[in-house]
């Protein structure tokens, strides 16, 4: 498979066939454009032509060679994309090893999980024992054929009947519990993970079963209401949805998503044809979530439980969708608990709000003003001060304006109280006071970011060994803050004889594994938007060797006074004075 690849590599241009699907432009040794992944104004999407990879700067944060380019544009799998490429180019496959371990894996676990749903569909619709998920169902009003279209199952108590059934299967004990269908006790027996439990298969977008979801039947138990399959190789609870296999079109066609706490909570609302809808398998909406959602739709509306946790998810999903450019909206059911529960209670009033779902900073303004409701000075301050940060994820200056204003109406205060409250706080984005072109960055980021520009710029300047001779007195591994950017500059740093060399692959090649995936990233950071100069690169180390400095002195200052530690601070302060002394010139 490895030789497959390197053949693809060689015989593809990575600039022309990506500039197949995208316009890119030169940019330096580099090329960019607009992400095709996600709605973009400025460019983010740098692509080498030296290393043959790609990397997105913005929202979706992924990057990879030809392969993966093209298994992300058409969201096939790994195998798929190298036999789509050697077909294309004509490579005898029959020379090759394609039965990749992590494919053939892959494939083991999902028959795994079809078999243990065709278990379980069968002894809720079919068996006795059964009988009391059947009625649990009918209790909640869930009809035959929508159980049957989610293909919901019952688990029995038996502790190994799964198991049996399994192995009949000619499925192996390593194979189940890689799944997460069983378990291995302390002391060496195995048994059945879900026993007694109503069972919701967990399909990925091809409708592969990934894992499940077991809800005990009785409240009163001592267990947990849900049990889940653990991480595996195939199911990862950031990255699933549950039901989006079945409304993806829906999504499609209404051009929003509902998105809800429980499976429920979806089927519910899906049975009175409210088919846009899924399930975040977890309390909170993950980055991983909403790149799903990205490819069908770019509105995200929430509805989630009336209670804390729900509140608070609300809350931590609003700053990924809005780096994601989501447009984000909340339903509020003022009658019931949950989406399920409203749909139950009173169909068209639920029906009704999910046809006036809130801009979700319209959302975060009426909390607040609702959990500090007198009209007095302090429970203005106390609003302003917990809206505030919410209006800092918001990238589009017109929303931000609108926003500022609503607030100060509402509150009846200054526009430019507002405004100063988010400077005082340091919640607005600053730009870099840098010479070189402006970074828009927070402060908490500025240090990771000008690391990452340093390193990117070092990679791409031409003449790198005559530039390190002149950093090298200046700075050193131990100046970085981040162990992997310490790593790769200690690589730099020892191998600087290697930069005589003009090809940059030489040095890349030479990396450990665990550094080669960042280094493909930082070679391309700097290309989106920074002019790659000696002196930009001089004013880059420099601010390091600052931040270096500061942190030493900070240590020093939080450690128990001694002769030692006032001739250590006593030595940085000097140093520190010496060098913004010669950063002016630089």
């Amino acid at each position: 498979m490895n030789n497959l690849n390197e053949e693809i590599k060689k015989k593809i241009d990575i600039i022309e066939f990506i500039g197949s699907y995208m316009t890119l432009k030169k940019a330096g040794r580099n090329f960019k454009g607009n992400c095709p992944f996600h709605q973009e104004k400025t460019p983010s999407f740098v692509v080498s032509p030296e290393r043959q990879i790609w990397h997105c700067f913005g929202s979706c944060g992924d990057g990879g060679d030809v392969i993966k380019f093209l298994m992300k544009w058409d969201n096939i799998t790994y195998l798929e994309a190298v036999k789509e490429f050697a077909e294309k180019l004509g490579l005898p496959m029959k020379e090759y090893n394609l039965q990749d371990t992590n494919v053939k894996l892959r494939e083991r676990l999902f028959s795994a999980n079809r078999h243990a749903a065709n278990f379980y569909t069968y002894m809720l619709s079919k068996s006795p024992y059964g009988e009391k998920a059947r009625e649990y169902l009918e209790k909640r009003g869930i009809r035959k054929e929508i159980a049957h279209t989610f293909e919901l199952g019952y688990a029995p108590s038996s502790w190994d009947s799964l198991l049996r059934y399994m192995e009949s299967k000619k499925f192996t004990q390593k194979e189940l519990i890689e799944a997460g269908l069983v378990l291995r006790s302390e002391r060496g027996s195995v048994y059945d993970r879900f026993r007694g439990r109503l069972m919701f298969p967990l399909k990925d977008v091809k409708e592969n079963i990934v894992g499940f979801s077991g809800r005990s039947l009785n409240p009163d138990e001592k267990t947990a209401k849900y049990v889940n399959t653990p991480e595996t190789f195939i199911y990862h609870k950031r990255e699933t949805l549950f039901g989006i296999h079945i409304a993806k079109e829906a999504v499609k066609k209404e051009k929003c998503i509902i998105l809800v706490e429980g499976e429920f909570d979806m089927i519910t609302p899906y049975q009175y044809g409210i088919e846009h809808i899924v399930a975040i398998k977890g309390s909170a909406v993950t980055r991983e979530q909403l790149m799903l959602i990205k490819r069908y739709t770019n509105r995200v509306y929430l509805a989630l439980d009336a209670d804390a946790a729900g509140e608070e998810a609300i809350k931590r999903g609003i700053e990924e969708a809005e780096h994601l450019e989501f447009e984000l909206g909340v339903i509020v059911f003022d009658f019931a608990k949950d989406p399920d529960e409203a749909v139950r209670a009173d169909l068209v009033k639920f029906k009704k709000a999910v046809s006036e779902p809130i801009p979700v900073y319209d959302y975060v303004i009426d909390f607040y003003r609702k959990k500090f409701p007198e009209d007095d000075a302090f429970s203005k301050k106390n609003i302003g001060e917990a809206v505030a940060p919410f209006f800092a994820y918001i990238n589009n200056p017109i929303v931000a304006s609108h926003y500022v204003k609503k607030l100060a109406s509402l509150l009846d205060v200054s526009e430019e109280s507002i405004r100063s409250l988010l400077r005082k706080k340091s919640y607005k984005k600053v730009s870099s006071t840098a010479n070189f072109k402006k970074i828009q960055v927070s402060q908490v980021n500025r240090e990771d970011v000008v690391q990452k520009y340093f390193l990117s710029s070092l990679l791409q300047y031409e003449a790198k060994k005559v530039l390190l001779d002149k950093l090298v007195p200046l700075l050193s591994p131990d100046d970085f803050s981040f162990p992997a950017y310490q790593k790769l500059y200690q690589q730099i740093y020892e191998k600087r004889e290697t930069f005589e060399l003009p090809d940059i692959n030489t040095f890349a090649s030479s990396l450990p594994d665990e550094l080669k995936t960042i280094f493909d990233e930082l070679y391309l950071y700097a290309s989106a938007d920074v002019e790659i100069s000696e002196k930009n690169i001089g004013q880059l180390a420099y601010e390091i060797k600052e931040r270096a400095l500061k942190r030493k002195i900070q240590a020093g200052l939080g450690q128990e006074s001694s002769q030692t530690n006032e001739d250590t601070l006593s030595r940085l302060s000097t140093e520190l004075k010496e060098l913004e002394k010669r950063a002016i010139n630089v």
